[in-house]
């Protein structure tokens, strides 16, 4: 399919590092892309750089008060750029009929409603907000499939997973619902690989004591703090986990995590007559988003080609599910099913906070997460948003007593 016309992208969470190196693809490609709308949660500096050089149709601040700000200073300018906040903004952004693409990169359970509302509005939906997965897999599953959604993975795994499929599975599909069980796929596994963090060879003692300031210094590569302390926990992996289970119809038990340090191999399948294929690149999210955004073509990302002789060797381990248990419950809320990795997910971001925060240690994360587990009554079945939101905010107020426990 030839891109006949130029594809209007509304882009959640535009001064983060996906929303960054998304940009960054777009301004090579100005024949094929136009910024129609940025949203952004509180940080109007770089919004108002960015409104300068887009010059979008719309922009999405998280408050009112920020809202105020820069179009205080579009105004200032003479812009014409209509300012939105507020969630009823970032819905209005999503469902315009002018919009082709979203891309969904708020960070955590704040992206959900809208990345779920560009599914039910049968978009291009590129997702790098695990969480909303994470948190309502059917249901947005099920949305995307329902409304022809195009919904593309952004995480590197899952687009290097979505790269090794058939094209049997791909090249016809409305929502990746790759289901394995298609007659002559011969889907047998897919191989999540993990970078296994920055304290990747740390003792259980030594993880104890590790700071805020080393858990965000990931080895490989740049990302917000959140993200890079779920990396360190093997949190980040676990979530890839259940949204690989979701996306790619597959059984926990033949999703298998692997620990590969130099994340030059971003994933891999293997099939019944015993090939693997995998997808190797340098770490830079901008080839996934070049992916993702002109699928089934292939376009400049601006990412230098893989040196496969300055990389020399490839290490794989298998992940230490007692010094991470993260990954552990992850695999068991999975396991569990119904209103589990909702709460899972809560909890973990709540504790990821209190980390950043320094009133909890780096181990007080997994202690935290199974607390709220094992406190929370998991329901079987979890069908609606509100009743996932429900499930959310129950679980953030557990999460926090156990918190205030430990102090």
């Amino acid at each position: 399919m030839t891109v006949t016309k130029v594809m209007q992208i509304t882009l959640l969470g535009a001064t983060g590092s996906i929303g960054s190196s998304t940009l960054d693809v777009v301004s090579r490609h100005p024949d094929k892309y136009r910024i129609y709308a940025l949203t952004a949660n509180t940080n109007v500096d770089v919004m108002f750089s960015l409104c300068k050089q887009w010059q979008p149709r719309y922009v999405v601040m998280n408050d009112e008060a920020s809202a105020a700000d820069i179009n205080h200073r579009l105004q200032a300018v003479k812009s014409s750029i209509e300012v939105l906040f507020g969630e009823a903004g970032l819905l209005q952004v999503v469902r315009d009929e002018a919009v082709d693409c979203v891309v969904a990169a708020i960070v955590g359970a704040a992206g959900l409603v809208p990345s779920l509302a560009a599914a039910e509005a049968g978009k291009r939906v590129l997702l790098a907000n695990k969480e909303a997965l994470v948190m309502s897999g059917k249901l947005f599953m099920d949305t995307a499939r329902e409304n022809n959604a195009i919904l593309m993975p952004v995480d590197s795994e899952h687009n290097a997973i979505f790269q090794c499929m058939p094209d049997c599975l791909t090249q016809h599909h409305s929502s990746v619902k790759m289901v394995n069980q298609e007659a002559g796929a011969g889907i047998e596994r897919i191989l999540l690989t993990a970078s296994g963090g920055p304290f990747r060879t740390f003792s259980a003692e030594q993880l104890n004591d590790v700071t805020p300031e080393q858990a965000v210094n990931h080895p490989n590569w740049d990302m917000g703090k959140k993200i890079s302390v779920d990396s360190a926990t093997l949190m980040n992996k676990g979530l890839e986990l259940i949204e690989a289970y979701w996306l790619f119809d597959m059984e926990i038990s033949h999703i298998d995590v692997v620990v590969h340090p130099q994340s030059v191999i971003h994933s891999m399948v293997t099939y019944s007559d015993g090939s693997v294929l995998a997808q190797l690149g340098n770490p830079d999210m901008r080839t996934p988003i070049a992916h993702a955004l002109a699928w089934p073509e292939r376009i400049v990302s601006g990412v230098e080609p893989l040196n496969i002789f300055d990389v020399a060797k490839l290490d794989f381990e298998q992940p230490d599910l007692e010094r991470f248990p993260c990954l552990r419950l992850c695999y068991e809320a999975i396991k569990t099913g119904g209103s589990a990795t909702t709460v899972l997910n809560a909890a973990n971001e709540v504790a990821v906070e209190a980390f950043l925060d320094e009133k909890i240690k780096f181990n007080d994360i997994a202690v935290l997460i199974e607390q709220t587990l094992d406190k929370v009554n998991i329901t079987e079945s979890i069908g609606t948003l509100e009743e996932i939101l429900d499930v959310d905010v129950t679980a953030r107020a557990i999460t926090n007593e156990c918190i205030a426990a430990m102090q």
